[in-house]
């Protein structure tokens, strides 16, 4: 039932979302995401720092695409990409600062029926192994871009367990095919992921685009 609390998990809360892209980063690992009856605990991040980082969406200034990421934290940002693909971020750090942090990977932990349903054909593990995947399992699409995931009762809900048995061991890493000056690694080791996690996505570096032959 939409925003029915799991008695064993903790609500994460604007507070959290309001602080730095790259403390908010790591501290959603481990956290679950739900939505539309799947849940999925996340397992890789990706920080982006809006219009201080070449490698982000918002970069240049607010778009009507981007205009969520601008507002108060806690909100998605749902965007399509390469013709085919929707991807879910999470706006982050103080109204304005338009930060957000990508949802790269998790494993299904909940709703296992409806994600196979989602999935078809497609081995467990990579469920929600890469951002699309990731998005197409929670059913985030551009309708949800907007949502805020800190309204009780709301659509999508962000939790942690009220307990935690042990401190996971968190790596850091340069963002995965991000081109130009934001695909730096030395400057931008911002995709942060859960050590030994199989659901953590394959690292693939950005392709230099072909330069056209204007002659």
């Amino acid at each position: 039932m939409a925003g029915q609390q799991d008695p064993s998990t903790r609500r994460l809360t604007r507070a959290l979302f309001s602080g730095d892209v790259l403390d908010v980063a790591p501290a959603l690992l481990g956290a679950t995401i739900t939505h539309a009856g799947v849940t999925v605990r996340l397992t890789e991040v990706e920080a982006y720092a809006g219009t201080s980082d070449p490698g982000s969406h918002a970069f240049r200034g607010p778009t009507p695409r981007t205009e969520v990421m601008f507002g108060p934290a806690g909100h998605l940002y749902v965007y399509f990409t390469y013709g085919m693909h929707w991807c879910a971020n999470i706006v982050c750090g103080p109204t304005g600062a338009a930060s957000a942090i990508l949802l790269r990977a998790g494993e299904v932990v909940g709703g296992d029926d409806i994600a196979a349903a989602r999935r078809p054909g497609i081995a467990r593990r990579d469920w929600a192994r890469g951002p699309a995947r990731l998005a197409t399992t929670l059913a985030l699409r551009g309708e949800q871009s907007g949502l805020d995931a800190c309204m009780p009762g709301g659509e999508v809900t962000f939790a942690r367990p009220a307990r935690r048995v042990a401190e996971p061991v968190i790596r850091s890493g340069p963002r995965v095919g991000v081109s130009g000056a934001g695909g730096d690694a030395a400057a931008y080791p911002w995709r942060f992921w859960l050590e030994d996690e199989p659901t953590v996505s394959v690292y693939r570096p950005a392709k230099p685009r072909a330069r056209r032959n204007t002659a």
